[in-house]
């Protein structure tokens, strides 16, 4: 319980947090969507979403897995000071090597991302995924000493910078420009783009953060373990194929809407943009994923020598799905609410939130399953398992985004997910089983998709919101009360809900 009760404390702050983080990320979605609202300017936003797609998959070659290899080796007692040096320098050079090649063929790049002569949007993109893969490292210190606070301070101030510097240059400077047009300022205001601006915004995030990183990095020397580095890559080396494959089931989905997307160029980017937009709705799912994950992963490999370890995972991935269900119900029953953090013009696209919803669900699910490969040095399979996900991703997409537009990339997205899942939990019975309470859990995602097909069906009925949002909170209580019976004995033992608790 005592082990259960940290991860509890470090999860909180990491969600904390991200929940922060996330949030903040939010209100840039309303604040963007509300102002880009004219085709040109949905256009706009389309093309920033493909950009962001294509860092996703940068970050993964340039990070190479260190961040887990450094979690693993963490745990095996290898020398700690050792380790971050030649992990360090070898993201350091590769990062060199990796941003020359990208800022050299940055025409080639444009001209296949379809951005036109913007080559400039490419360079300032390598410096953002450069930044944050030298912070990686000083970030995973930071999670494996169990220091979410300084971690919670760095990421909420970084999102922050890109809030004030979005604003500015969305929101302000178009009537300061207007207003002082002879100012130098304005001559370079008005030779740059939204993109640009959203792109400098978030490269403003990125400085800021690794500055605030400095006592995690300054203590780095020019030091190298070749012996080490070749145990570290021979482990980490397939998380690269597991990393790209990932953002493949997790990004491609919008270059591949805007290349096979039988619409004009124009309402194609406006379809990927408001796809994007709705993406972001079911980002309450991905937020409590991202902070299991943070605290989850050095807890995982702290525990993995513990011999009551599959009990401990098994009571995790309870409470986890649980949470998911929590989070899945409180997006999706009220809807009504949500819709209202994109703009109106992006709002043809909130269908697939439910969709994205239970792919996320999904995706959590086998995060929390994904720890076997990973403690038993079967990175393989899970490599094996990702690329499963992400051809199902490519071919699906490629099939029906012509008919069926950006609800094939949902429903793909969920099947991907979804397989993966499944395949994940037989595959780690096999090689590390751990007690699941497998019957419980499907019991409590059943009623969760009970209670929003209800919801549905409310919602089919009647227009009145007063109505759709009563009926959302009796079913959310309906969860609520149905976890309360059901946990009730182990609840009472936790901290801070259980003297709530009458056993």
């Amino acid at each position: 319980m005592a082990s259960l009760k940290k991860l509890a404390g470090e999860t909180i702050w990491y969600g904390l947090s991200n929940i922060a983080a996330k949030f903040l990320n939010v209100l840039l979605t309303p604040l963007i969507t509300y102002i880009l609202k004219s085709p040109a300017q949905q256009v706009d936003y389309g093309d920033f979403s493909v950009l962001y797609s294509c860092i996703s998959f940068v970050n993964v070659i340039f990070t190479y897995g260190m961040e887990t290899a450094f979690f693993r080796f963490s745990s095996l007692g290898t020398d700690k000071e050792g380790l971050f040096q030649t992990v360090f320098t070898s993201l350091f050079v590769s990062t060199l090597v990796f941003s020359g090649v990208l800022i050299f063929y940055r025409e080639e790049i444009c001209t296949f991302t379809g951005l036109g002569a913007h080559s400039g949007y490419i360079i300032i993109c390598v410096l953002i995924v450069a930044i944050d893969t030298m912070a990686a490292i000083p970030f995973a210190r930071l999670r494996q000493e169990g220091r979410p606070r300084k971690y919670a301070f760095t990421r909420v101030a970084g999102i922050l910078v890109n809030i004030c510097f979005t604003i500015y240059f969305i929101q302000y400077s178009p009537g300061q420009v207007a207003y002082y047009p002879a100012t130098r300022y304005a001559a370079w205001y008005h030779q740059n783009t939204n993109v640009g601006f959203l792109l400098l915004a978030n490269l403003a995030q990125s400085v800021v953060t690794f500055l605030l990183l400095y006592r995690e990095w300054n203590i780095w020397r020019f030091k190298f373990s070749f012996s080490l580095w070749t145990r570290i890559i021979r482990y980490a080396a397939p998380m690269i194929i597991i990393g790209l494959g990932g953002m493949v089931n997790e990004t491609i989905d919008r270059i591949m809407l805007r290349k096979l997307s039988p619409l004009s160029e124009m309402q194609a980017k406006i379809e990927v943009g408001n796809y994007s937009a709705n993406y972001k709705i079911a980002i309450l799912i991905t937020l409590f994923i991202t902070a299991f994950r943070m605290s989850a992963e050095p807890f995982f490999f702290n525990q993995a020598t513990d011999k009551t370890a599959p009990k401990v995972y098994a009571r995790v991935m309870k409470w986890f799905v649980i949470t998911l269900c929590l989070a899945f119900l409180f997006t999706g029953l009220f809807l009504d609410i949500w819709r209202h953090f994109i703009g109106p013009a992006y709002s043809s696209g909130l269908g697939v939130v439910p969709i994205l919803l239970a792919a996320n669900v999904a995706l959590g699910i086998y995060y929390n399953l994904s720890v076997w490969y990973k403690i038993s040095d079967k990175m393989h399979i899970g490599m094996i398992i990702t690329m499963f996900g992400a051809a199902v991703t490519l071919v699906l997409n490629y099939y029906y985004i012509p008919k069926y537009g950006m609800y094939a990339c949902a429903w793909t997205t969920l099947a991907a997910y979804g397989s993966m899942m499944v395949i994940s939990y037989f595959a780690g019975q096999h090689y590390f089983p751990v007690p699941y309470a497998t019957k419980k859990l499907l019991s409590y995602i059943s009623v969760m998709l009970i209670l929003f097909f209800a919801e549905q069906a409310v919602r089919h009925f009647t227009g009145i919101i007063i109505v759709r949002l009563a009926t959302g909170g009796l079913l959310y209580f309906l969860f609520l009360r149905l976890v309360y019976v059901v946990e009730r004995k182990e609840l009472a033992g936790m901290p801070f809900v259980g003297k709530y608790i009458k056993q």
